[in-house]
């Protein structure tokens, strides 16, 4: 593994220092495996971060989703490392598998390559295709784990803000009639807002995410990335990468360019493979594509915002170029929720508005 710019002891969890399983955040930034915080925090009986002490006022801290990715995809990849090892075996021919067929995608025999199957096909060595895959496996793990660190010190940045903010109002709760209302808005707004980047982990394999994670574009050919089980395969769509469980949350995507788009949120557990997607647990509006549900709009617009509360149970979206209402849905959630676009023939990039709980400003 010394090939790797990605190390085992970066992805370990600081108190039982193997791969990091289930992973959760903490609000100081740490990461650490859900049932590893969960005993230490039994044995310690106080809810406070192993490394750095500080208290956390959740007791189910929230998944680490690209933390997750990370480490499955650095497992993947080890554990293909450690096969090349042992030769497989063609349940054909009971040959060694030397070769690797491209355009079937699969390791074949000296004896298949001369069948009538593989006619006209190419072939390379299968450790060469061993390697190719590794880079390109690298190449999405390496850019992952820069857009984790990049969010980590964001967090951080975040919270040292906030600290400030707390020991500024324990100087000025001795005069509390110059404790203004500015103050207590600038307070609020450090603590909820969180920067929205995308998961490439579950965009289809025909689009391809900026490698800082802030955009997307519909190549129109597929990419050679791994099919792992939350990607997206049949439907141009990619989700956010954090998914919503509680709160008020609202983004804003722009569609002046786009033909048609589909836009809105899903569920955390709804599936990705086939075309099932849009058949249930997805509230989205929709522009010239009426073969999905969702509700349809007639005139083509500049931006579309989202507003998501979750305790109450709405989805709304509206224009915010003319303030007008579009569509309201109203249920009650109980599963994780993640924004989703459908990007079919346009470009989606991501930036942060000022003033909202949860920022996400996508440009098709």
């Amino acid at each position: 593994m010394a090939s790797l710019t990605v190390s085992e002891e970066e992805l370990s969890c600081p108190v039982c220092c193997e791969i990091f399983k289930t992973p959760v955040l903490l609000s100081c930034s740490h990461s650490f495996c859900k049932e590893c915080l969960q005993q230490f925090w039994r044995i310690k009986k106080t809810q406070e971060c192993p490394v750095c002490r500080r208290r956390s006022s959740r007791e189910d801290p929230p998944c680490n989703l690209v933390l997750k990715n990370v480490c499955e995809l650095f497992l993947k990849e080890r554990n293909e490392v450690h096969s090349l090892g042992s030769e497989e075996i063609c349940s054909l021919h009971s040959e060694k598998l030397k070769l690797f067929c491209p355009e079937d995608k699969q390791p074949v025999c000296l004896v298949c390559r001369d069948s009538q199957k593989h006619i006209n096909h190419t072939f390379r060595p299968i450790s060469e295709a061993v390697s190719s895959c590794k880079v390109r496996q690298m190449s999405i793990l390496t850019s992952s784990l820069k857009s984790l660190q990049e969010k980590l010190k964001r967090n951080e940045t975040k919270n040292r803000e906030f600290d400030e903010t707390v020991q500024h109002i324990k100087v000025r709760k001795q005069n509390p009639e110059s404790f203004s209302l500015q103050l207590i808005t600038a307070s609020v707004d450090c603590v909820s807002s969180a920067p929205v980047i995308l998961d490439p982990n579950t965009a289809d394999p025909r689009l391809v995410v900026s490698d800082d994670l802030t955009s997307v574009r519909n190549s129109g050919n597929k990419q050679p990335v791994p099919d792992n089980p939350e990607r997206f395969k049949h439907y141009f769509c990619v989700l956010g990468s954090e998914g919503f469980n509680s709160g008020t949350h609202c983004w804003d995507v722009e569609v002046k360019e786009s033909k048609r788009w589909i836009l809105g949120v899903t569920t955390a557990s709804n599936r990705r493979k086939g075309g099932v997607f849009f058949n249930t647990d997805v509230w989205c509006v929709r522009y010239r594509w009426s073969f999905v549900t969702g509700f349809g709009v007639e005139q083509q617009l500049d931006r579309v915002r989202v507003n998501l509360d979750y305790d109450r149970g709405t989805v709304s979206f509206s224009d915010p170029v003319t303030n007008t209402h579009l569509h309201t849905f109203t249920t009650s959630f109980t599963d994780t929720l993640f924004p989703s676009v459908w990007c079919r023939v346009a470009r989606f990039s991501l930036q942060n508005p000022p003033n909202y709980y949860s920022k996400l400003l996508i440009n098709i």
